[in-house]
């Protein structure tokens, strides 16, 4: 899994905002040609939506309360699409901002403009593809749920802390039509540790398996980190190594795109950890494992038993 990246990532320019360009310059990227996606935001986004975008950047500071925009923005959100893209062609890792699993295909919202990630898989979809959606940001992408919750071509699956933004993300949402049973939401109780996760996944990875997608399409946000500023999860760096170890062993083809992830000082050992797992390599950082206090143990075996009951009787 190669990375993917350009320095016009660096030009949406967001101030002192937890979505800041330290979040890339920490990293310490080569830049590489990235192609515009303009070409595929019709996939996901309305008309009027995008056109929208294209002319708040050129005045406005915000498209919502929280999303902030400068000049370059548009720019860079069409490129961050196109970057997304072409991983899924290539099998990388795009490493972009702004984010985009809370966009919705009208509106912005939780800093992010375009969902990179959901259009990559339409695209994908039209060529007849069964996608799975591995999504390990710490907040619910409220947007790509959304977008894929009537399709049985994609499976969405979201381990995040609940409550916290933007606000759902139960067991009870499963999808609709012929998208029901093919949404798997894990609401994961604030100071949930290493131990807990890993169990998470293990518990319903066979479903995730059974779904047999031609490619697995992973949201890959590092907030739920035990120091991150926006949340309240309880994760060492070392469970980003596990995760992509779990995905390379279980799953042929897979790309990812950046989500969240908010603490500068550790972004790019998580960053790391993941590519490493992904690839087959050493861990880049090791630290301690965190585990769960008993409490937290108790709610989220509650959880467990309330997730199970919802979507096993889709799968069998």
């Amino acid at each position: 899994m190669k990375i993917i990246y350009n320095k016009i990532f660096l030009e949406h320019d967001t101030g002192m905002h937890p979505e800041s360009k330290k979040r890339l310059e920490v990293l310490g990227l080569k830049s590489s040609k990235v192609e515009s996606g303009e070409k595929y935001l019709s996939l996901v986004h309305d008309k009027y939506y995008i056109k929208q975008v294209k002319e708040a950047c050129k005045v406005s500071d915000f498209l919502d309360a929280d999303t902030a925009i400068s000049k370059k923005s548009y720019e860079a959100a069409v490129m961050a699409v196109g970057a997304t893209v072409q991983a899924s062609e290539e099998g990388g890792f795009a490493l972009v901002r702004p984010p985009g699993h809370h966009a919705h295909p009208g509106r912005s919202s939780g800093f992010c403009i375009f969902n990179s990630l959901a259009i990559s898989v339409k695209n994908l979809v039209r060529k007849k593809k069964r996608v799975l959606i591995f999504d390990f940001d710490g907040h619910l992408g409220d947007g790509t749920e959304k977008i894929f919750y009537d399709s049985d071509k994609v499976f969405y699956f979201s381990l995040h802390q609940f409550p916290a933004f933007p606000g759902h993300g139960w067991v009870d949402e499963i999808g609709e039509g012929k998208g029901e049973g093919y949404t798997l939401n894990v609401p994961l109780p604030e100071g949930t540790g290493d131990d807990l996760y890993l169990k998470a996944i293990d518990k319903f990875l066979w479903i995730l398996k059974k779904f047999n997608p031609d490619v697995v399409a992973i949201s890959a946000g590092f907030d739920g980190y035990k120091s991150d500023s926006l949340l309240e999860l309880n994760l060492s760096v070392g469970i980003y190594y596990e995760i992509g170890k779990i995905i390379r062993n279980n799953f042929e083809n897979s790309y990812a795109t950046l989500e969240g992830g908010y603490n500068v000082d550790v972004l790019k050992d998580c960053v790391n950890n993941f590519l490493n797992g992904m690839n087959g390599e050493e861990i880049y950082k090791k630290d301690e494992a965190t585990k769960s206090s008993s409490s937290v143990k108790k709610e989220f075996d509650r959880r467990m038993k309330l997730v199970e009951k919802n979507i096993n009787k889709y799968w069998k």
